[in-house]
């Protein structure tokens, strides 16, 4: 009998729930609203589960019950003392199978990296950064943000960018076509009334100006490239914790990098790779491409000890075949 097994990908916009067989190729699929405990609560955790798992299995033409193996990657998932509640709101949907839960950054790296282990670090709206040695032993920031000193994400490069244009107003730092772009952004007068209505709330600057920023930089603003290269070392500092506390500065891995902040061209990579270089020459910077829904599955399959990493080629392709139907690599 044809073995299936299910992952799911739990994050603060959206939900996902994927289902393979025992070759790689996806049977079904499944999504929801958003999971992460932390803005729906462990009932809105389990409604998100709940109906991505439900779509998925429908999909595949199969029950929970003929599940074999499932792994659940969960955003907010940050502390042991969270395992229990988490187990909890899993525990509803049925599952007969041997799971495990790990934070949603993990299941990036099984997915992005060909030996299942190394290090991902995750920069879009926020950012987070985990790892796992060989032996699966766990390397990690707490998750918390800017207050712990792990801040690159999109929106904490939008607040370095415009922290250089408040230098630029007030004299006390160069110049910067920040300016004017972030004026034409929210449609202010000028400096003085975005700046005034910023910090009166009238205007905003969110994670959703992180492009303007790599714009500005492209055409040669020195203050725009500082404010990406300030990104870059600090997502690169994060990776560089985590290597050391795994012991992985004199061995080859992948650093696998999770997240739409990287859209906006080299210079943030190149500026991470020379910070992490700098204590891991042997790190590889691999960009995530698959669906982070596939570590899922591939961490489940190991829960049932079935080797998926020689089925992670096929059971990528076959999942961007199915939600990209109309892309080159399907036809």
């Amino acid at each position: 009998m044809t073995r299936h097994f299910l992952g799911v990908d739990v994050g603060a916009t959206k939900t996902h729930a994927l289902v393979a067989d025992e070759s790689g190729q996806v049977c079904g699929f499944g999504e929801a609203g958003p999971g992460n405990h932390e803005g729906v609560g462990y009932d809105g955790l389990t409604a998100a589960l709940r109906t991505a798992t439900e779509q998925a299995v429908a999909r595949a033409g199969i029950s929970i019950a003929q599940v074999a193996g499932a792994g659940f990657g969960i955003g907010g998932y940050d502390w042991p003392s969270e395992r229990e509640p988490m187990l909890g709101a899993i525990r509803p949907l049925g599952l007969d199978a041997p799971l495990e839960i790990v934070n949603d950054t993990v299941i990036g790296l099984l997915a992005g990296a060909a030996e299942g282990w190394g290090v991902a670090v995750v920069a879009g709206t926020g950012c987070n950064c985990w790892g796992w040695d060989r032996d699966h032993r766990i390397g990690r920031v707490t998750g918390s943000g800017w207050w712990m000193g792990e801040a690159a994400g999109a929106g904490e490069l939008v607040e370095e960018a415009l922290r250089c244009v408040a230098r630029d107003w007030s004299l006390r730092g160069p110049s910067t076509r920040l300016t004017q772009a972030f004026v034409e952004e929210v449609g202010a007068a000028d400096a003085e009334d975005l700046l005034e209505g910023i910090t009166q709330c009238r205007y905003s600057l969110t994670a959703d100006a992180a492009p303007l920023v790599f714009r500005v930089a492209a055409v040669g603003d020195a203050m725009a490239r500082y404010a990406i290269e300030w990104a870059g070392r600090e997502l690169g500092g994060l990776a560089v914790g985590v290597i050391r506390q795994l012991g992985l500065e004199s061995l080859e891995f992948d650093v696998v990098l999770v997240g739409s902040l990287y859209d906006g061209g080299p210079l943030l990579i190149e500026t991470m790779r020379q910070t992490v270089h700098a204590v891991a020459p042997g790190a590889r910077f691999m960009r995530l491409t698959a669906p982070p829904v596939v570590g899922g599955v591939l961490l489940g399959m190991e829960q049932a000890g079935w080797n998926g990493r020689a089925v992670r080629a096929r059971l990528i392709e076959t999942t961007q075949i199915l939600l990209n139907p109309c892309s080159p690599s399907s036809t």
